[in-house]
C-alpha cells in the first residue's frame, strides 16, 4: 500500500495531476476548455489518492494511474485516444527522470537517506517539490509557446 497523507494529496498530488492533465493536452496539441480542464484534473486527483490506498505492489498503481488519465482526457477532454496514449507516457516517463534526478541530487549531493526522507509527510513534500516545479515550469512554458504559436486546436 502506498498511501499518502492529506498533506502530500494536497501539496503534491492535486499539483501533479493538474499538471499532468496540461501536459497530455500540451503534446496533444489542443486547447484547454477550462470546466472540462477541471473537472477531470479533480476526478484525476481523487481516483490517484483512492489507487494508492489499494494493497498493490509499487509500480503498478503508476500503472493505473496512467490507464486513469487516458480513459479521463479521451471520455472528458476528448483527446483521441491516441494522442492521449502516447501524450500519457511521454509525461509519465517524464516525471520519472525528473523524480530520479531528485532523488539521485537527495541522495549523492545532500547525502540524506531516502528512507528516512521518505517515512516524513513533511520532508517527502518539500524534497519532491524541486521535480514537481520542473514539470511545472517545462510543462506551463511549452503550453504557452504552444498558444502563441497558434499550433493548439
Amino acid at each position: 500500500m502506498l498511501k499518502i497523507s492529506l498533506l502530500e494529496f494536497f501539496l503534491r498530488a492535486i499539483p501533479e495531476t493538474f499538471l499532468m492533465v496540461l501536459i497530455v493536452h500540451a503534446l496533444s496539441r489542443m486547447k484547454i476548455n477550462f470546466k472540462k480542464y477541471l473537472l477531470s484534473s479533480s476526478i484525476f486527483s481523487v481516483m490517484v489518492y483512492l489507487i494508492r490506498l489499494l494493497p498493490i505492489q509499487l509500480g503498478v498503481h503508476s500503472i493505473l494511474n496512467l490507464i486513469v488519465l487516458i480513459v479521463l482526457t479521451v471520455l472528458i477532454n476528448k483527446v483521441d485516444i491516441i494522442k492521449s496514449t502516447s501524450s500519457g507516457l511521454i509525461a509519465f516517463i517524464f516525471t520519472f527522470l525528473l523524480e530520479g534526478a531528485n532523488f539521485y541530487f537527495i541522495q549523492s549531493v545532500l547525502k540524506k537517506d531516502i528512507n528516512e526522507v521518505m517515512t516524513n509527510p513533511v520532508s517527502k513534500v518539500l524534497t519532491g517539490l524541486p521535480s514537481l516545479i520542473l514539470f511545472g515550469i517545462f510543462t506551463i512554458i511549452y503550453y504557452i509557446i504552444l498558444l502563441k504559436q497558434n499550433k493548439l486546436r
